[in-house]
């Protein structure tokens, strides 16, 4: 793998610019929202939704940046919620579409307030669904039970993966045969169901043939089907015609209306995280460069999931041409490390670095570990002016700690 350029995905939108002197005036670190490439994306997306007469949802819990929410509404029919607070967000900030929530299991002092901003209501469990399923039904909303078809379509990344088993996501088809009563089954108009990650249709198609084996008797009774999220639709290498196909048998099958709920589709490849080397140190022969940007506080997936992200004008090949260094944050974590990448001419202190694919699982996971102040967010626009979006600093820090 040579080293990344704006010729690559994850750096396409800077195409006809020079990284260096382009972000060369804002402090780092930050991150940097790029206009265009959302832009795209939910164009993307929109064509889906007018081809195919499927309806395309923001998943929160990848891109809650609300100020591209109108940029985003022109193409999207809505949001997608994990909790409370990303329902009233949603209903904020893209009030004239729809708002969905599903959540893992539902307060009860919550539930009164999420009745005033969510459409679509889906439930985890049967039990839950007969707890509040009556109440939501009464003031005029659509009720959904995600079910699990339990059917593992991933390798590796166990954590991100509803269908592991002993998952808690989910209503399996034995607990549904076991808990089901007719009177519960009248509350729904929907199933859910959402097993993918950051995959392709191929993925989709083998699930839907699972559903359709264990629920499928239960869809004709159903208004609509929710698919969730985890597919790569703006990636370049992804089969739209296969997924149109997944979505069209579903409507002829059942006679549903489908809904897609992507989060990293509607900001993939979207945003940056810029930082700039601190310090190089050497251990056993290792360099090490120390940046102003963290792995566990500013992009934790780096070590949850792990993965390693792509950087501009660097490889993660060993045997590629250039200068070895191991990226790592300045936080007391010794785990705090990005990864070991070949670049093509030796890092300095103050260099630049530049992570892409950073819109997605950042901003909205973000921390302030070791009191590290939380990056700034800045907005590129397609004419390359920079506009910042926020003003972090020690009060952010300080508030999250008390009073």
């Amino acid at each position: 793998m040579a080293h990344l350029t704006i010729y690559d995905p994850p750096f396409a939108g800077l195409a006809g610019r020079e990284p260096e002197k382009l972000f060369d005036r804002i402090p780092t670190p930050c991150y940097v929202m790029d206009e265009a490439r959302l832009k795209a994306n939910a164009q993307c997306l929109g064509a889906l939704a007018r081809r195919s007469g499927c309806r395309v949802l923001l998943a929160q819990k990848a891109f809650s940046n609300y100020d591209f929410y109108p940029l985003l509404a022109e193409d999207l029919a809505g949001t997608e919620a994990s909790g409370l607070y990303e329902a009233r967000l949603g209903r904020e900030q893209m009030a004239d579409r729809e708002v969905h929530v599903f959540c893992g299991a539902y307060r009860e002092d919550e539930f009164d307030e999420l009745l005033a901003y969510a459409d679509h209501i889906v439930f985890n469990s049967i039990h839950q669904l007969k707890k509040f399923g009556p109440k939501g039904r009464a003031c005029g909303k659509s009720l959904g039970l995600r079910i699990n078809p339990e059917c593992s379509t991933q390798e590796g990344h166990a954590i991100y993966d509803p269908c592991a088993p002993g998952s808690r996501m989910g209503v399996t088809r034995a607990v549904w045969d076991r808990e089901m009563d007719e009177e519960t089954l009248s509350l729904l108009e929907g199933l859910h169901f959402h097993t993918l990650c950051e995959q392709n249709a191929d993925a989709l198609q083998t699930t839907l043939d699972a559903v359709e084996e264990r629920f499928g008797d239960v869809l004709p009774r159903m208004q609509w089907l929710n698919m969730g999220g985890g597919h790569h639709i703006t990636r370049p290498d992804y089969d739209l015609p296969l997924l149109e196909s997944c979505i069209r048998h579903a409507q002829q099958l059942w006679d549903v209306t489908v809904y897609l709920e992507p989060g990293e589709a509607v900001a993939l490849n979207a945003g940056y995280l810029v930082s700039r080397v601190l310090d190089i140190v050497e251990n056993g022969g290792i360099r090490i460069a120390i940046l102003d940007a963290s792995a566990a506080c500013h992009m934790p997936d780096v070590l949850e999931m792990p993965y390693q992200p792509p950087v501009y004008q660097a490889s993660v090949e060993n045997n590629e041409a250039g200068d070895r260094y191991r990226l790592a944050g300045p936080t007391c974590l010794a785990g705090d490390v990005i990864g070991d990448y070949t670049f093509a001419r030796p890092l300095q202190e103050g260099d630049l670095v530049l992570f892409g694919d950073m819109a997605i699982y950042t901003t909205c996971k973000n921390n302030t570990f070791n009191g590290m102040p939380l990056p700034n967010i800045w907005k590129l626009d397609g004419e390359g002016g920079l506009t910042r979006l926020t003003d972090f600093g020690y009060e952010t820090f300080r508030e999250r700690l008390g009073r």
